[in-house]
């Protein structure tokens, strides 16, 4: 329950009566003795409930009204009023104020009406992340295809965390997209107007690791030419992705773990500290526990980066996704390179849901876009001439089954409906093809 009250009042006696009915109430109570100072100090997002008098020097409390109202409309505001200001009061709330105590008023009036705006302004933040939290996903959506339950697990978590100051840990195989999460979790978050700042940890050499970190003054070390501003630095505000980060050298493992305990770093050749306020999303094939129980791994910095841990399936375990991705990435090649997308043979989409996909996504991508060239390997080019005309049946009964499924959600009856089946029929045919209900009952 929310709890936050700002008082505004220029008698200071009845500031100090106020706070200590409140206080004394469980409420959290901050005073003001003039509206200027509270809207210079009023936080971004101010989930309570304001009481102001009416009458004060300076900006009143009707100008005050004013002026919240352009700062969040839904924002409930109390007017204090003397007798002579009732009227005044009545056409304030038409304006949008909550309501109105006359003074002198009892502590039960003013609790009565602090608790029904407190519940309103509960319900209107409430009301309000619910819509963020579902536009969110919408978009993540678009970034992020596909049916399966793993995926849809994975949108669901980016979206709860991507608003959240918690540091993440992404598992999964070479091109499963681990860069693109790490961009959603920071494009979608409060930091998507910071810098996000990617770096491959098996790409640098490691006698460059630390300069590369945390930058250099001039003359640091040998070839230190000019002043350098290092990765942690620069992702100051922001979100820093490390991936592979297994590959970092133990020595820098140390020293990242210290910045983000202490929230500050020093650049190589100066004593001066420089605090860095970021956000840590890294990415790993293997599991850090493991490494750190071999020694190669700091088990105290896995368990630092490891606040949340996403996992992203491989692509053979969600072939169910390959039509939607491979679509995708045929639509845009044909797109950008001003060609069309051919469509695929029974054969082609035979091929591509029994492929095992070691570069997972990566690797589909490039199959399409290849394909959109016609640069397409033999082995796919040619797969209708080696297979039978059965063969090439069955990949597309399975493709219109698993399409009729995603369309209704794993509602059996409508997919009965749509493609005329008898119910056994489907049946056979779903576990011919390793289809299950279940995969399809939350897409959303």
């Amino acid at each position: 329950m929310l709890n936050s009250v700002i008082v505004i009042d220029d008698e200071a006696s009845i500031r100090n009566a106020v706070e200590q009915w409140l206080s004394l109430s469980g409420f959290e109570v901050q005073l003001f003795s003039c509206a200027e100072e509270c809207l210079n100090q009023l936080p971004a997002h101010f989930a309570g409930v304001i009481v102001s008098d009416v009458r004060m020097p300076g900006m009143g409390g009707l100008a005050l009204l004013s002026r919240l109202q352009q700062f969040d409309q839904d924002l409930p505001v109390i007017l204090l009023t003397g007798h002579g200001d009732v009227p005044m009061a009545v056409e304030a709330m038409r304006d949008g104020a909550y309501d109105f105590l006359e003074k002198p008023f009892s502590p039960e009036a003013l609790l009565s009406s602090l608790r029904r705006a407190l519940e309103k302004r509960q319900l209107v933040l409430e009301n309000r992340r619910l819509h963020e939290q579902a536009a969110r996903r919408e978009q993540i959506e678009g970034r992020l295809l596909g049916v399966s339950r793993s995926l849809q697990t994975l949108r669901r978590q980016i979206t709860d965390l991507a608003p959240l100051p918690v540091n993440v840990l992404i598992r999964g195989e070479t091109g499963s997209g681990k860069e693109l999460v790490a961009r959603c979790l920071h494009d979608f978050g409060p930091r998507a107007d910071k810098p996000f700042v990617a770096l491959n940890c098996a790409a640098i050499p490691e006698h460059l690791f630390e300069a590369e970190l945390f930058g250099h003054e001039n003359g640091a070390f040998t070839g230190a030419q000019g002043k350098r501003i290092g990765k942690l630095e620069y992702a100051d505000g922001g979100t820093l992705f490390l991936d592979e980060i297994e590959s970092m050298p133990l020595a820098q493992q140390a020293k990242l773990l210290r910045v983000l305990q202490e929230q500050k770093l020093e650049r190589l050749g100066s004593n001066q500290s420089i605090h860095v306020d970021l956000r840590v999303v890294a990415a790993t094939k293997p599991d850090l526990l493991d490494e750190a129980r071999a020694g190669r791994f700091r088990e105290d910095l896995a368990y630092r980066l490891t606040v949340a841990e996403l996992r992203l399936a491989p692509l053979r375990e969600r072939r169910e996704d390959i039509p939607m991705l491979y679509d995708f990435f045929s639509q845009h090649a044909a797109q950008r390179m001003e060609r069309s997308a051919a469509p695929l043979t029974g054969g082609q989409l035979s091929y591509l849901l029994s492929h095992s996909w070691p570069g997972n996504v990566r690797e589909l991508a490039n199959v399409a876009e290849r394909h959109v060239l016609g640069l397409d390997d033999p082995q796919f080019d040619d797969i209708d001439a080696s297979q039978s005309l059965v063969a090439q049946q069955e990949a597309f009964e399975a493709h219109c089954l698993r399409a009729a499924l995603t369309r209704h959600k794993g509602d059996i009856k409508a997919v009965l409906h749509e493609l005329q089946l008898p119910r056994r029929t489907l049946n056979e045919k779903m576990q011919r093809h390793g289809l299950v209900r279940e995969t399809f009952l939350m897409i959303e």
